[in-house]
């Protein structure tokens, strides 16, 4: 029986370039020795898709250019019947013919933008092919801060005082802005409202502070998030994994870095060997916390993972008081740094088998989805139907 070809997709055109890369390496060791040919997909920081055996081996983004050089465009295309495929194309060489490779599944490593917040799952909804993680809206949602606080919020999930505002808002009414959020009193946290990776987050302890801080997050996005501190803050972290109706979450953990709030240098630039990612971070799994504050922690994961119609694996952050065990609902990663492995290693499964299952939940969606009718026959087009349309012409 030959080998069914695993689209891994990552890169793109996003802050967490790099990070993504790191994630895709890792799931692609861990499927070495599995069923499955992999097959790389790799979308550059120009937007360019390429292709090939050089994008397997992670010394080899040392150089981008020359890597680029060594590697093949490629696209999605359908032949005649419908079938889905990765193809090469623009193949230099006399004698050589691009290569077409059937599609199984894709497994998406990105993080960040166009690869996590919904776009590129567009791409494969479009093509009908399967893909891992959450859905259009539930990848949308889940990169959008400030909308998937609305709908946790709404669902009675407790989220901290916040204003958002777009760059506009702020050059009109800088001062009416700074007045709201002060009132939740400093510190005060910033952050872009659709990255990950803590990148362009930074904690404000007065006036000058917070618009230093306003300042660097617009030049990552240019709509931005102001919440009120919690103090004493502790963060737990907790993975979820399933459909938005059957899923189960990990052991929790507890990030450890310079301050309670984590930065992008405590995530990817700590421990021993920052080439792991989010694993090369510390932490506490699991974290040592009370029992019934964990079974609260995991019964809010679940909850939020569902209402926001995640699917795959994501990963649930909290901020807690850690005086009062408040929980705070801080975001949601549809696609986490590592894939979250290491709780899941603390729970049930490695990582190997992570990625098998976050692999057979996506061909049995697909699947699911292709199992009901997705066309409508009707002679709508016929010609005794357009005759009937012709009163129509010029109207809205």
């Amino acid at each position: 029986m030959s080998q069914k070809n695993l689209i891994v997709a990552f890169g793109g055109v996003s802050p967490e370039h790099e990070v993504s890369v790191l994630t895709a390496i890792q799931a692609i060791s861990a499927l070495e020795s599995s069923s499955y040919q992999i097959i790389p997909l790799y979308i550059t920081k120009s937007g360019r898709w390429l292709t090939g055996e050089h994008l397997l081996e992670l010394s080899n983004y040392k150089d981008l250019p020359t890597l680029e050089r060594k590697t093949e465009d490629c696209a999605f295309v359908k032949d005649e019947n419908g079938k889905t495929f990765l193809k090469e194309q623009n193949v230099s060489g006399l004698f050589s013919k691009p290569k077409n490779f059937p599609v199984y599944a894709v497994l998406c490593a990105f993080h960040g933008s166009e690869g996590e917040n919904g776009a590129f799952q567009g791409v494969c909804e479009m093509m009908n092919i399967p893909y891992t993680g959450s859905s259009v809206l539930g990848s949308s949602l889940g990169m959008d801060k400030v909308k998937a606080k609305l709908v946790a919020a709404a669902n009675g999930i407790p989220v901290t005082k916040s204003v958002n505002f777009y760059e506009s808002d702020w050059v009109e009414e800088q001062d009416g802005i700074i007045n709201v959020v002060e009132d939740f009193d400093y510190p005060l946290i910033v952050k872009p409202v659709s990255l990950g990776s803590s990148i362009g987050v930074a904690i404000a302890n007065d006036r000058t502070e917070l618009t230093e801080a306003v300042e660097t997050a617009f030049r990552y996005d240019a709509h931005l998030l102001i919440e009120e501190a919690v103090n004493p803050l502790m963060e737990i972290n907790c993975s979820v994994i399933g459909t938005p109706d059957d899923c189960k979450p990990s052991v929790c953990e507890r990030p450890l870095g310079k301050t309670e709030t984590l930065s992008f240098e405590d995530k990817y630039q700590s421990g021993e060997g920052a080439e792991k990612g989010m694993a090369s971070a510390d932490r506490e799994i699991p974290a040592q916390i009370s029992d019934k504050l964990t079974t609260k922690i995991q019964d809010m994961s679940v909850k939020i993972f569902s209402v926001l119609g995640a699917s795959g694996l994501a990963r649930l952050d909290f901020l807690i008081n850690s005086n009062t065990e408040e929980v705070y609902f801080n975001e949601i990663n549809t696609i986490p740094g590592s894939f979250s492995f290491y709780l899941w290693e603390k729970t049930d499964l490695n990582f190997t088998q992570l990625m098998e299952e976050l692999i057979q939940i996506a061909v049995k969606q697909h699947r699911e989805k292709n199992g009901r009718v997705r066309s409508y026959d009707t002679n709508l087009l016929s010609e005794k139907a357009l005759k009937g349309l012709k009163g129509l012409k010029g109207t809205k």
